[in-house]
């Protein structure tokens, strides 16, 4: 559904992206992320048909970005997104129903259907008296206006209020569970790893890591294991009324099991905790670019 090959944006003799080159399944939601500068928003523009690429090429629903009828089967939301703040909700989304196209009794029904799902009323109240929360659902609509196979969204909850930016996400899984491709960004990893099937981490315009969450913490990550006995062992922590080890291997959880039995006690439980998408992306931005990674058992795509 979505094919880059060796996209690079130079910008006079600043590389703002070098080499990328990913693939996006139908139906996936395929996350990219990153520090700021790190091209994020350069490649998602490249895709959109928004940048002309120095080098390499993409291709979104089988059309090539810079093909103007791409943009039928693309809903972009940027990560700014101005409206038109003198229009209503009503009109401003009619104004791009026309732009794409789409027939007057699709498009009412459509405005009305998606305007419901994501629970905005004031409806005629113009745009720039209304909250940003309800602006960007607007925005929101408008990338949906089209009916498009791929969505490409740039930090859909910035800014917004725990509330809004829960009911975003959740919004957004149900275009996923609808069949929509998806390339989805953000700052908040909780927010990634809770929607993304597979990721991309980009640092000074490379791509330096890639694979689905469980391959990352595989590959970047830490599994650490909390050993609970009923006796207190060298290094443990005393947490209601028992005792808490930590350790990295089950050979060293052995030797707790063994050193518990020696001093009179036992094992009374085994928690195991792996590194969450923000601890493997700061593991990643510290070990630096290194040129293109990839995880072991997933082919460059």
């Amino acid at each position: 559904m979505i094919e880059a090959r060796e996209l690079r944006k130079e910008y006079g003799g600043f590389v703002a992206v070098e080499g990328s080159t990913f693939s996006v399944d139908s139906g996936e939601v395929f996350g990219v992320i990153g520090p700021n500068g790190a091209g994020k928003t350069t490649t998602l523009k490249m895709l959109a048909g928004l940048l002309d690429p120095t080098s390499g090429s993409a291709e979104v629903a089988g059309y090539d970005v810079a093909e103007t009828r791409m943009r039928h089967h693309l809903g972009f939301l940027p990560e700014e997104s101005p409206l038109y703040e003198e229009m209503t909700p009503i009109s401003y989304l009619s104004f791009f129903a026309d732009l794409y196209d789409v027939d007057g009794d699709v498009a009412e029904r459509r405005i009305h259907d998606t305007l419901d799902d994501l629970q905005l009323e004031h409806r005629h109240r113009q745009l720039g008296d209304m909250s940003k929360g309800m602006k960007r659902k607007v925005a929101i609509a408008r990338s949906l206006i089209n009916d498009p196979e791929v969505l490409i969204y740039d930090e859909p909850a910035s800014g917004l209020d725990p509330l809004t930016t829960n009911y975003i996400i959740e919004f957004t899984e149900r275009l996923a569970e609808e069949g929509k491709t998806i390339i989805f960004s953000a700052h908040n990893l909780f927010h990634v790893e809770s929607i993304c099937d597979r990721v991309v981490i980009m640092n000074e315009g490379q791509i330096v890591a890639r694979g689905d969450l469980d391959q990352l913490q595989r590959e970047y990550g830490e599994t650490t294991y909390h050993v609970y006995t009923t006796v207190e062992l060298a290094d443990s922590v005393r947490e209601n009324g028992r005792y808490r080890s930590v350790v990295q291997s089950m050979d060293a959880v052995e030797e707790i099991r063994a050193s518990a039995a020696e001093a009179g006690g036992e094992v009374i439980d085994i928690r195991t905790e792996e590194s969450s998408l923000e601890e493997v992306f700061l593991n990643v931005a510290e070990s630096g670019t290194g040129g293109s990674r990839y995880v072991e058992g997933e082919e460059p795509q």
